[in-house]
């Protein structure tokens, strides 16, 4: 089942994501490669592509796992999460309707 993870972001959080980052994109890739990630990006702090020092706001990830226990535990052991980027994470199950 498909799974959608919310990271909400600690204010000021932007040195402690680039920190934290290179480890964060690596367990995604992983999940990419294992055909197991739907999306996955962060929430910019302005409307632009490119936020700058603006930073991020936090994260959102849609990924399928096993179970919601499985994925919390993914979230759980996040570098966002371990790195203290993320206030909050929240992990819900998505069903995806579109595109079909």
């Amino acid at each position: 089942m498909w799974y959608a993870i919310v990271g909400k972001d600690v204010p000021d959080s932007l040195e402690k994501r680039t920190v934290s980052r290179p480890a964060h994109v690596a367990r995604l890739q992983t999940l990419q490669a294992q055909g197991q990630l739907l999306l996955a990006g962060p929430f910019p702090a302005v409307d632009s592509e490119d936020p700058g020092t603006a930073g991020f706001t936090g994260s959102l990830i849609v990924a399928e796992f096993a179970s919601l226990s499985e994925a919390q535990a993914w979230a759980d052991a996040d570098p966002y999460v371990t790195g203290d980027v993320y206030s909050q994470v929240t992990v819900q199950p998505f069903r995806k309707t579109f595109p079909a």
